[in-house]
């Protein structure tokens, strides 16, 4: 069959050996399965979220912190029932949910594993926000939490540095379409149960990028989705061929983004701006 799943709509026909603009082929290809700590507060809660970490991507970013596995596609190709048996074993470690990082072009594999185990845990749609219509309408009632990036606001910044020329108006949709699927943020005992938290990198040289998409997400979605302002952004990937992102963000560049997003009164989270460390980059070491 030639995969549509991701707005690319390459058409290739993904197998073993012939992958598609995502890099890999229909099978899934995951590089982590484990609980994870360093989400924002309501998705690791107390337990760490059951983050199942999926090689390949649909975007080109080239400052990609997960660049082993987005680019260089590190990780062990598994069936969608040996991924059904993952959420057995993160739902037995106690995981507050299972968390779904980069996995749309595998949504086809997704669906067909939740048919041989379905957790009794939300489930966490957790993408660059550059996913179909098409694909997350048939996610709905499957899918609890949307975690769509949302990381421009201006397409030529996306054209140059994830190579994306539509990304704006494509995660918008998403985003819309997400919003109406979970429109209800429910939170239980400190823990997310249904909603949609939108996620913001800041990125160096591009306070206006930012505060674009501030602007953006409080004119269009008001309060009905929180916010995720992260500062976490390091050099990776192939970030020093770009000298305006080749480097950390700045105390001051942070600042004018965190003023802003505290001026529009948007709900959520902000990250520190120490959390730019190499010690919250997983390690890729499913199957050792």
């Amino acid at each position: 069959m030639k995969c549509n799943q991701c707005p690319r709509k390459c058409h290739t026909e993904r197998t073993e050996k012939r992958f598609g603009f995502c890099g890999v082929g229909e099978l899934p290809k995951i590089a982590r399965a484990a609980l994870h700590f360093d989400e924002e507060p309501p998705i690791s809660g107390t337990r760490g979220a059951g983050t199942i970490f999926f090689s390949g991507c649909n975007l080109r970013c080239v400052f990609c912190q997960n660049y082993d596995i987005s680019e260089e596609h590190q990780g062990v190709v598994i069936t969608p029932y040996q991924l059904s048996e993952e959420y057995r074993k993160l739902e037995a470690m106690g995981a507050q949910n299972i968390e779904f990082v980069t996995p749309s072009h595998y949504v086809n594999a997704i669906l067909e594993s939740l048919t041989y185990y379905q957790p009794r845990l939300p489930l966490i749609w957790n993408s660059s926000g550059y996913d179909s219509i098409e694909t997350l309408k048939r996610l709905e009632g499957v899918i609890d939490i949307y975690l769509p990036d949302f990381k421009y606001s201006d397409n030529e910044l996306a054209k140059r540095l994830s190579h994306c020329g539509d990304y704006v108006e494509t995660a918008t949709a998403a985003i819309d379409e997400m919003l109406r699927q979970q429109p209800e943020i429910i939170i239980e005992n400190g823990v997310i149960k249904k909603g949609v938290i939108i996620r913001h990198l800041v990125l160096p040289s591009h306070t206006k990028n930012s505060i674009g998409v501030l602007e953006s997400i409080k004119e269009r979605y008001g309060t009905s989705a929180l916010v995720s302002l992260m500062a976490q952004y390091m050099p990776a990937g192939k970030a020093a061929d770009y000298p305006d992102i080749n480097r950390k963000l700045t105390k001051r560049e942070y600042n004018k983004v965190l003023n802003k997003y505290i001026e529009l009164d948007l709900d959520g989270f902000a990250q520190e701006l120490d959390a730019s460390d190499q010690k919250y980059v997983p390690e890729w070491n499913y199957g050792n």
